[in-house]
């Protein structure tokens, strides 16, 4: 009877040790290139666990950027569905890595993450599912549907109506924000496409009280500049980058060629443009020969440097004094594989003194990667269009990432869009 007592007492007394344990533990996601077998997935992981209300923490620097939440059933079964590995550890050496990372010496620190942020992606209504008519995907779209994270879609429309506001990160889809649609006209201009394409753009601008389509842009891109002042960020890829600026400095100058927007563009329109308007650029030439496809000398175009030779080095920056870019830089690889697009790289010498060089190709000079502070806010310039297609074409097929599932490419981009939930914003009043 004293045994049978005793050994009910036992299994109590070992159910709730365990129980109290499991309570204490955490779940850690070891982000490295050794043992992470799906690095995109585990950003979506960590999305979904500040979505459904609860505290995660990222550990920069250690194990390349690993994160770690309390243990939770839930939340380990969430990782076996979506093919991410993690380990459950004892709280004892949660609390043990914490201070490993305190220490001065190292270069660590622990961010902790409190709320999902909200997420639009600026591209045009008819270039959803379904209705395909821009004959190209979207690195940013593809890769926060891979990785489960969800976002709204935005236009001029609800920009100019101020629905920004209810966003804490917006990405600009490829765009082109000087109202020549994307200067392929010498390539494109006889294709299907590209005559419905503009003349969507041009219906919408006429609809919403604008000439042009140019005019519409530069109101756009005003009212975006509003967002990231009051606390927005902001992050673009590929042409979104350099005709953002451009649209910026040529406000109320005509640069559009007649092919365009039916008349001339101001001769005389580079010596009226306003640098100081800009996020990142400055001194930059216009490209204005409506053949030519590109918009300025803001792409670095002297890129004597082969393929299997293209790749770009990620900066070490204080995780302790510097945790912003620390956090945009997070990866399991310093050295990124490279990839083309209609704006590529950047021109070091026209990038403006203040903005943040994170990633460059130092041999052929150019950054590829750049970061800067508006207002309240933060932005983000990201060169290329697919950080695992070299050279993206018109019409080509859109990239499979359950091939690429630790690409490091395209962590950079979740980074941008998880390094929100990092502190709470104020806006402007």
């Amino acid at each position: 009877m004293k045994n049978g007592v005793f050994k009910i007492v036992l299994l109590c007394f070992m159910f709730l040790s365990l129980n109290t344990s499991l309570k204490a533990a955490y779940i850690f996601i070891p982000m490295d290139h050794e043992s992470q077998t799906n690095h995109l997935k585990a950003y979506g992981i960590t999305y979904w666990v500040l979505e459904n209300g609860l505290e995660a923490y990222w550990l920069l620097n250690y194990q390349g950027g690993s994160f770690a939440f309390k243990h939770n059933e839930l939340i380990e079964a969430e990782c076996k569905v979506r093919g991410v590995k993690y380990k459950v550890i004892a709280d004892a050496k949660f609390i043990g890595i914490r201070e490993e990372i305190a220490d001065p010496e190292m270069n660590q620190e622990v961010i902790k993450l409190e709320k999902a942020p909200k997420i639009a992606v600026y591209t045009p209504s008819f270039n959803s599912k379904g209705e395909q008519i821009q004959p190209w995907d979207d690195a940013v779209t593809l890769v926060l549907t891979y990785a489960e994270i969800p976002y709204d879609q935005v236009y001029d429309r609800e920009v100019l109506e101020d629905k920004l506001a209810e966003y804490d990160w917006l990405h600009l889809h490829h765009e082109d924000f000087t109202g020549q649609y994307g200067k392929f006209y010498a390539s494109q201009g006889n294709k299907p496409w590209y005559r419905e394409n503009q003349r969507r753009m041009e219906d919408l601008a006429k609809g919403l009280g604008f000439e042009k389509v140019s005019q519409l842009k530069l109101a756009v891109v005003k009212k975006i500049k509003e967002y990231v002042s009051g606390g927005g960020f902001m992050f673009a890829m590929c042409s979104a980058t350099d005709t953002y600026d451009i649209a910026l400095a040529a406000e109320g100058l005509d640069i559009c060629h007649q092919v365009y927007d039916g008349d001339s563009a101001d001769k005389t329109a580079q010596e009226k443009l306003d640098m100081d308007q800009t996020f990142a650029f400055k001194d930059f030439k216009l490209r204005t020969n409506h053949l030519e496809y590109e918009f300025s000398t803001i792409d670095h175009r002297k890129r004597n440097i082969k393929a299997d030779n293209d790749y770009f080095t990620l900066f070490d920056f204080s995780a302790k004094w510097d945790p912003v870019p620390t956090m945009l830089t997070q990866n399991h690889t310093r050295t990124v594989k490279g990839f083309m697009g209609q704006t590529t790289a950047y021109e070091k010498s026209m990038i403006k003194s203040e903005v943040l060089v994170m990633g460059e190709t130092k041999s052929i000079n150019e950054a590829r990667y750049i970061h800067g502070e508006y207002g309240f806010g933060q932005w983000t310039f990201y060169g290329g269009h697919d950080p695992e297609d070299y050279r993206h074409y018109v019409g080509d097929p859109e990239t499979d990432l359950n091939l690429h599932p630790t690409s490091p490419g395209y962590r950079l981009i979740l980074n941008n869009v998880l390094f929100p939930a990092a502190k709470k914003k104020k806006r402007k009043t």
